[in-house]
């Protein structure tokens, strides 16, 4: 009877506690697993940045919640990946949130960082999900992955490769994982500096008379300001460009410093900052930049009329992103900007058109006689960027030597197009005869030589050679200018500071360009990545196809 009753009590004790449990499971959720738990300092808290918000929202982690039982409220812990997917769940949103992340300045793993693999120049996408959100940079590596929560591809290589450092490359905030842990050290200021370059406004009022070389970390020297700019494919034609812009005082300044245009939101605009900082930067790990980000940026502006791997005309990329810079940086549809503060001049033109085509004319039987009366005219002014000049036809036949003279052309000659009574003959959209006159000069003046004409067949370059100055170009002397203003000087002395020059066959070839550079009145050419000192006597000799002049200020 004994055994009996005991057997009978322990099924009824299976029983109640069988019943218990499912009350159990039924009335209190089970709570997630910690995210994190570091007991070795106090964890200090602050806003995180709104952008790692975004990319919380975007994730795909679940929350992680800590129940502290002393006290009354809820403790979140979270990484950015995970921050606000809980609001989203229950569809409310709290804007900022106060974050605990746990700040250290003694992690024992930065002698790891190697510098050398670093490179901040190309897009910043996760290397794994190819996102651009919440994007770390692995500081031993150099690779980027997305987030650092426990479920992330950047937490995730911490585990797999034991690389432990990683800089976040909006918010430039470094943190080691897996721990979590935010690291504030000054031997990691250089690496911000390469991330995002800065300058004050005493640096950059100092970069013109500053002769001081820098030190690349492979001991390699070189001029910041005159660095080579890596040929992604076929991309020569917006590297010379660009080289020529970064001698554009004004300009290269206006850009140097961020706040200028902080409240655009033009990717292009801010894409041509970086690219701007980078190459001025003095403290670069390496003598050289490639201008990725803002091909990429020119890609989607321009809806890839200029792209990677497509060969394009340095004259036709200049003219859409002078115009395209203007169009995103004018506060108003007839407001000004820093592009056309540089380059903007007037011409005056005469457009002399007949009134009726010819073939209505003879239909209809009239003579010569009466054709003068039926000249229309029409003036108007008109402003310009940049002036195209008309490069005399070379020779058909070969000299008596059997070669073909390459014909010299001063550039006095060209430039008569612009002194209001020298014809030139359009076709399109009418045949007519236009002539021009300069009305106001730029600052800075962008001339281009036609060389290149294309037919129904081919297309023909001219090897015509222009003889031009260097420095002190004068043209009040060849084409006439508007009076000054009262208590203004006429400004019409230029020195060129770039010159663009195209090798070898039409549609083919390559493109350099000579640029001077001012604190040392040298000059160098620079071919993507090749930047070597040359004589002004050189710059002259070449065949040039797009120069910039700037003009004198005294």
């Amino acid at each position: 009877m004994t055994k009996k009753r005991e057997v009978e009590d322990s099924m009824e004790d299976e029983e109640a506690n069988a019943k218990r449990q499912k009350v159990r499971n039924h009335s209190s959720p089970s709570l997630p697993t910690v995210a994190f738990e570091n007991p070795l300092l106090p964890l200090a808290s602050y806003d995180d940045d709104e952008d790692d918000e975004d990319a919380g929202r975007r994730g795909h982690n679940a929350e992680q919640v800590i129940n502290n039982g002393a006290n009354k409220e809820q403790n979140v812990y979270t990484s950015d990946d995970e921050a606000d997917e809980d609001d989203e769940y229950h569809g409310r949103s709290q804007g900022k949130r106060n974050r605990a992340i746990e700040i250290r300045r003694d992690c024992p793993y930065l002698d790891a960082v190697n510098r050398q693999v670093l490179d901040f120049d190309f897009e910043k996408f996760c290397s794994v999900s190819l996102t651009n959100l919440n994007v770390y940079a692995c500081l031993v590596c150099g690779k980027y992955y997305q987030g650092r929560g426990p479920k992330s591809h950047a937490y995730t290589h911490s585990l797999e490769a034991g690389h432990h450092v990683f800089i976040n490359l909006r918010t430039e905030k470094v943190y080691c994982l897996p721990d979590g842990y935010e690291v504030i050290d000054p031997s990691l200021d250089d690496i911000i500096h390469v991330l995002n370059p800065r300058f004050t406004q005493e640096q950059v009022e100092q970069l013109d008379k500053s002769r001081q070389w820098s030190r690349a970390l492979d001991g390699s020297d070189y001029l910041p300001g005159t660095v080579g700019l890596n040929n992604i494919r076929e991309t020569d034609f917006v590297n010379v460009t660009i080289q020529s812009l970064m001698r554009v005082t004004p300009l290269r300044n206006f850009f140097l410093i961020p706040e200028n245009y902080q409240h655009n939101r033009s990717p292009l605009v801010h894409r041509f900052g970086e690219l701007t900082r980078k190459i001025w930067h003095t403290r670069n790990f390496k003598g050289q930049v490639s201008p990725h980000e803002f091909l990429q940026a020119v890609m989607k502006a321009s809806k890839k009329r200029f792209r990677i791997g497509a060969q394009s005309d340095p004259v036709e990329f200049m003219s859409w992103l002078l115009n395209t810079l203007h169009a995103e940086l004018r506060t108003s549809k007839k407001g000004s900007s820093i592009i056309h503060r540089c380059f903007q001049g007037e011409l005056e033109v005469v457009k002399e058109m007949h009134n009726r085509p010819i073939a209505e004319k003879r239909e209809n039987g009239e003579d010569g006689e009466h054709e003068s009366h039926n000249i229309g005219m029409e003036t108007s002014r008109m402003p310009f960027l940049m002036l195209g000049l008309d490069l005399p036809p070379p020779p058909l036949f070969t000299d008596v030597m059997e070669k073909n003279i390459i014909p010299q052309v001063p550039l006095f000659n060209i430039l008569k197009k612009f002194d209001g009574e020298t014809v030139t003959e359009v076709v399109r959209p009418r045949i007519a005869r236009m002539r021009y006159r300069v009305t106001k000069l730029p600052q800075y003046l962008i001339l281009h030589m036609r060389r290149f004409t294309k037919n129904n067949f081919f297309m023909e370059k001219n090897p015509t050679l222009v003889n031009f100055p260097v420095k002190n170009l004068e043209l009040k002397d060849y084409i006439p200018l508007p009076a000054p203003k009262e208590n203004e000087k006429l400004r019409s002395k230029y020195d060129l500071i770039a010159n663009i020059v195209h090798d070898g066959k039409p549609g083919e070839g390559s493109y350099r360009v000579f640029v001077q550079r001012k604190s040392e009145e040298l000059w160098y050419e620079m071919q993507d990545l090749h930047v070597s000192e040359t004589l002004p006597q050189m710059v002259a000799l070449s065949e040039a196809y797009m120069q910039i002049y700037e003009q004198h200020q005294q």
